[in-house]
């Protein structure tokens, strides 16, 4: 497998799944320039992240690149432990990260020019307190839990990528200690450390 990831994006949580798997893969670094290359074009015309490549099969969508690495590697259990129940709340907190809290940083990351100026800090200002109302339940979930679906999976590095982005924008975690347990877990883990030294984030 090779997968396509713009360090520190989103796409750094499939490259945490891959190391969790714990088999061999690549990864391509790529930039936003790159991305709106005709090679990387020929693979998602979205000129997005993540892409993955494993052998004659391309594959874009977070989500679906998620479950597909954790389908590939079923003894890795990153989907859950095989029950129509776990998977379903691997899915449920997957969705949460990906279809909840990640469009909520968009007004974060730069996508309100079309706004007028009076409206700009405004919009961002409710995004923030929206993703703080979103944490707060990822933080009561969390209790008594080293990860967000109760065992590690696919889940937990889309929630923990966020969270490397909710300081860079002024969202406010204080006071949410289990959240905040949640991510020095993350960073202690192997794994995560690699895929963080390979970004060029650690």
């Amino acid at each position: 497998m090779k997968l396509y990831s713009k360090p520190g994006a989103c796409s750094l949580a499939d490259h945490i799944a891959l190391e969790w798997t714990g088999k061999p893969y690549e990864v391509e670094l790529v930039d936003a320039k790159a991305t709106k290359q005709p090679e990387f074009l020929k693979l998602n015309p979205s000129g997005q992240v993540p892409a993955l490549v494993d052998g004659d099969f391309t594959l874009t969508q977070n989500t679906a690149i998620l479950h597909y690495i954790a389908d590939q590697h079923p003894e890795a259990q990153l989907a859950g432990n095989g029950s129509a129940k776990d998977r379903a709340e691997v899915n449920r907190w997957l969705g949460f990260a990906n279809s909840d809290i990640h469009p909520t940083y968009w007004p974060l990351f730069g996508s309100t020019s079309f706004l007028p100026h009076a409206e700009v800090e405004q919009t961002k200002e409710a995004a923030r307190k929206k993703l703080r109302g979103m944490y707060e339940r990822a933080d009561k979930q969390l209790e008594g839990r080293d990860w967000i679906a109760g065992s590690r999976s696919i889940a937990d590095p889309y929630l923990y990528v966020t969270l490397r982005w909710a300081p860079l924008v002024g969202v406010n975690l204080d006071g949410l200690s289990h959240l905040a347990g949640f991510k020095a877990r993350m960073e202690s883990d192997t794994g995560v450390q690699r895929a963080l030294k390979a970004e060029g984030l650690a």
